[in-house]
Order: C-alpha cells, then sequence, then structure tokens
C-alpha cells in the first residue's frame, strides 16, 4: 500500500513513534489515520509493559516556576541510562510532568500517575509516560515530586 508522506509525517509529530512503527501502523490500518494512531498507542503500551520492573537509577530533576512566579515545581524523574536522560524527548516528559503537577496539584506519584493528562484528558499521564517508555525503549518512572505555592 502507498503511505503519503504527509499523513506518515502526522502521525510521527502526534505520537512520536518512529518512522517505521508509523509506517507499519498506517499499513495496517489500510490508510485509515484513526485506526493507526489506536495501533500505534496500543503496540506503545504493550512495549512499554515489556520495560516495567527495570531499575532506573539515572534521570533528571526538572523545575517549573509559574509565569506569576506563585507556584513553583520541581520533579525526579528517572530511566535506565544517562543516556536517555539527555534526550529531547525525556526532558519533554519532565517538562510536561512539571506543568501537570503544577495545575493539577496531585497528592503523590501515584495520584499524579492516575490523573488524566492536562493536553489530552483521554490519555491517563500513565499511559503517557509509556508512550514515552516505548519511544525511547527504556523505563522510565516518576521518583518523586514537590509542589509550592506562595502562602502555602
Amino acid at each position: 500500500m502507498d503511505i503519503s508522506i504527509d499523513l506518515l509525517k502526522k502521525l510521527r509529530q502526534e505520537t512520536l513513534a518512529g518512522i517505521a512503527d508509523c509506517r507499519v501502523a498506517l499499513e495496517d490500518a489500510k490508510g485509515d489515520y484513526a485506526k493507526a494512531k489506536k495501533l500505534i498507542v496500543e503496540r506503545g503500551l504493550e512495549k512499554a509493559s515489556k520495560k516495567e520492573g527495570k531499575e532506573t537509577s539515572q534521570g533528571i530533576v526538572s523545575s517549573y516556576v509559574h509565569q506569576d512566579g506563585k507556584v513553583g515545581v520541581l520533579v525526579e524523574l528517572r530511566c535506565e541510562t544517562d543516556f536517555v536522560a539527555r534526550t529531547d524527548e525525556f526532558k519533554a516528559l519532565a517538562h510536561e510532568l512539571t506543568l501537570q503537577v503544577a495545575s493539577m496539584n496531585p497528592k503523590n506519584v501515584a495520584e499524579l500517575l492516575k490523573s488524566p493528562y492536562i493536553r489530552d484528558p483521554k490519555v491517563a499521564i500513565s499511559d503517557f509516560i509509556k508512550l514515552t517508555v516505548a519511544k525511547l525503549g527504556e523505563n522510565i518512572t516518576v521518583a518523586k515530586f514537590t509542589r509550592m505555592q506562595l502562602g502555602e
């Protein structure tokens, strides 16, 4: 089946999956974009589940201070290797998690993981993390976070 480059690019940008994975998903879905996107997510979650339980001793601490300066967040995000910790995808995930904590004010990591992603409420944060796990090929965990608000 001939897959359009524009459709392939769009699927890659929205899912962050590899080009080959996007092409296979579009071919399996016979060019149906919605089905292909669903396949990418399902396959990504399957890959991520195989990584669970691996030790995560590397990572980064990401920070965010809201523009009014009244809310600040630190998130410790861990992965298996320092190589992955330095990637743009990993740093972007850490930043998204700081935004999530700033806006949703979860009480603990378990509550954070269950909360709906602020940019796509149909996706839980745990699934959002799993999509990055599938792309990077390493286990990723949220070790801890701190949220500070002026006057609290």
